[in-house]
């Protein structure tokens, strides 16, 4: 047979573990393995044919490669556009009820204030009645004293010039009690006017508050769409790369034979083996947490935190006593996990509303819960206590990422050693995780100590 003169023993051992490799990796068992008949000795003209299909297929695999490295790095910049988005919508919520218990307060107070300018109004009505009347009768009489019977009764010219003094008076203290309810009706229409206009501006304030939640909502929906649209591209080039890359291989095994095939098959196993390795040490960790307060296994419910105190110790073991806690957007207070809240995005689609947990800065809430009352959105949050550079952050200082053009989205709480302790994303836990260094503030924010 053509192309057998030059093999001998190395080359049939060559093909019996080559065979062996192919068993092996497609799940052939049994008992022994055939060795396959000799492949055939194909012409050096067919041999450079695969050879350029492979080196053709390599080229498109890289292609596609690093068509796929670019959507990956633009779908991660997405992901954080939609965390800003939501951490946006969050500040809008929080404004709009600020300003709705705004426009409530301005609205009690213009009421009160109008209460008090009627009930002013009536006084100085009844008081302009009487002093008609008193006017009344002193004109019929033709005297400022009301009525003759003062003088009928009097006993001697200097009582009767006596009871006309006094009467006289008595008409000017009626003149100067108008004056001053006159004054005081003023007074009150004034505060009615200022009250008036509170209301009028708390009312705009609530208004322009609502339009921002309602753009901010529709930014976040702007900002899903740009990213299921880029998750579909992803999902097409990695289709796309996957069955190139099968090409390849299946181009590569044409031209390097069993061998070849081995090899790929040994580099698999080193590969699995390193893997292995990595999970075993990982697991290893995994069992070392508890005893280190670094948390153990996940759990559907919240572990039973430590009190509410001052120390940072205290803050830290609040945070860590939540891990495992499900994330839930919007969810999280000073108590401890809530039920999320609709953002009419991706916190919906993981149905975050139906869930108890925290979001990033609910967590902040609940962690710093007797140290100092936190908003419930990250950018108000950074700026809630003392920055200091990350070159000198410590244990339980807030990190925070974002950009001043992008604005804050995230936030988390340092535990020490390159680690934190942060409620991620929709879809996950609270966790401990390495500190990302990819987008973060250049300053933490301290609040003990």
């Amino acid at each position: 047979m053509r192309g057998e003169a030059g093999s001998g023993t190395g080359a049939r051992r060559g093909m019996t573990i080559g065979a062996l490799g192919i068993a092996l990796l497609l799940g052939v068992t049994g008992t022994a393995v055939a060795v396959p008949p000799p492949p055939p000795n194909p012409s050096d003209s067919e041999i450079n044919s695969s050879k350029a299909d492979a080196n053709a297929k390599a080229g498109d695999v890289g292609r596609l490669t690093n068509q796929l490295a670019q959507a990956e790095s633009k779908l991660a910049q997405l992901n954080d556009d939609v965390e800003l988005k939501m951490e946006e919508a969050n500040k809008a919520r929080v404004d709009a009820e600020t300003a709705q218990d705004e426009a409530a307060q301005a609205d009690r107070e213009a009421r009160s204030a109008r209460t008090e300018s009627d009930a002013a109004q009536a006084t100085i009505d009844k008081a302009r009645a009487d002093l008609d009347k008193f006017a009344a009768a002193s004109f019929q009489q033709g005297s400022t004293i009301g009525s003759v019977s003062a003088y009928l009764t009097a006993n001697s010219p200097k009582e009767l010039l006596g009871r006309a003094q006094m009467l006289d008076a008595v008409g000017g203290s009626r003149l100067n009690a108008l004056d001053a309810m006159k004054r005081a009706q003023t007074d009150k229409s004034n505060k009615d006017a200022t009250a008036r206009k509170k209301l009028e501006i708390a009312q705009e304030r609530k208004r322009a508050a609502e339009a921002a939640k309602h753009e901010a909502d529709n930014a976040q929906s702007a900002a899903q769409h740009a990213q299921d649209t880029q998750a579909t591209q992803n999902q097409k080039l990695e289709a796309d790369k996957a069955s190139v890359e099968k090409q390849l291989f299946e181009a590569q095994q044409k031209v390097n034979g069993l061998q070849g095939q081995r090899q790929r098959y040994e580099d698999w196993k080193a590969q699995k083996a390193r893997e292995d390795e990595e999970r075993a040490r990982q697991a290893a960790l995994a069992a070392e947490r508890p005893s280190q307060g670094g948390g153990g296994r996940p759990s559907g419910r919240p572990v039973q935190s430590a009190p509410a105190g001052a120390s940072v110790e205290a803050v830290v073991r609040r945070a860590l006593a939540q891990l495992g806690v499900v994330y839930a957007w919007g969810g999280g207070n000073t108590s401890g996990p809530t039920r999320g809240i609709r953002d009419g995005g991706t916190a919906d689609r993981y149905g975050d509303y139906n869930k108890i947990g925290f979001d990033c800065s609910g967590l902040m809430i609940y962690a710093f819960a007797g140290v100092k009352s936190l908003p419930h959105y990250s950018g108000y949050q950074y700026n809630a206590g003392r920055k200091v550079p990350l070159s000198q952050m410590r244990r339980g200082d807030m990190l925070f990422w974002g950009g001043s053009a992008r604005g804050i989205h995230h936030v988390a709480m340092y535990l020490g050693n390159g680690q934190m302790v942060e409620a991620p994303q929709s879809g996950l836990r609270v966790r401990i995780a390495p500190v990302r260094y990819g987008g973060i503030m250049p300053y933490a924010t301290r609040l003990i100590g």
